[in-house]
């Protein structure tokens, strides 16, 4: 939708990948609609995973006692958090979607991208205590997860070796999206792309392609338990 603005954190090394092509062809399917896309490359950009008190460029509100939490939350409402996170805040604030393009670790996210969470995503920034879930800062803007799985979509059913894929969803949709604010679309899940055929995986990458044309028109999920693991 022309007008919009569409942030891209894509979090894989190897440009020629899957993901890469899952985050080309929005980028490509975006760009046709009149949106706006930046992407933040984790890997090229060589973005910095660990919160440390080097994230604090001023004076630590408690010296004597570091507690990274405290300190960015006081660095963030002084301004005094690294450029690479108030960079990278900038782009969240600006953008009406932000979609993450990951492939699954470990039932979660790689771990560029966990610390790219951990620092972007902060108190004073994305929440408050009060001021989360349904209240938190980022309400006004949508999120989605495009992910990648190295399981087929056998495994990740009920009864499948995996679980339903929704179980796994629950820290990364809810209790960190969500707890911002964030009206969280369905996530777009390509299940086994080494395993699949070349004709599957074009049937995957033009999948989305198509979603993507009508995604200002989607509803967000009902971000509550029973969505994840039913009744």
């Amino acid at each position: 939708m022309a007008g919009k603005k569409v942030l891209i954190i894509y979090a894989h090394q190897e440009p020629r990948s899957f993901n890469g092509s899952l985050k080309k062809v929005a980028v490509d399917e975006l760009h046709k609609q009149g949106c706006t896309v930046t992407v933040s490359d984790l890997y090229a950009m060589d973005f910095e995973p660990r919160a440390t008190r080097k994230d604090i460029t001023g004076a630590l509100s408690n010296p004597e006692f570091f507690s990274y939490g405290v300190e960015a939350y006081e660095a963030c409402k002084k301004r005094s958090l690294t450029s690479d996170i108030l960079d990278e805040q900038k782009k969240v604030q600006e953008a009406d979607l932000v979609i993450f393009q990951f492939p699954l670790y470990w039932f979660s996210v790689p771990a560029i991208l966990k610390g790219w969470m951990d620092r972007v995503l902060c108190q004073g920034f994305a929440f408050d205590l009060p001021g989360f879930y349904d209240s938190g800062f980022l309400k006004d803007k949508l999120a989605l997860l495009s992910i990648t799985t190295g399981g087929t979509a056998e495994m990740y059913t009920k009864t499948g070796v995996s679980g339903d894929f929704k179980y796994f969803l629950w820290p990364l949709q809810h209790g960190t999206l969500h707890f911002c604010g964030f009206k969280v679309l369905a996530p777009q899940i390509s299940f086994a792309p080494e395993f699949a055929s070349e004709e599957e995986r074009k049937g995957m990458v033009a999948s989305w392609a198509q979603r993507l044309k009508t995604i200002w028109r989607e509803d967000p999920i009902p971000c509550m338990p029973s969505w994840y693991f039913g009744q």
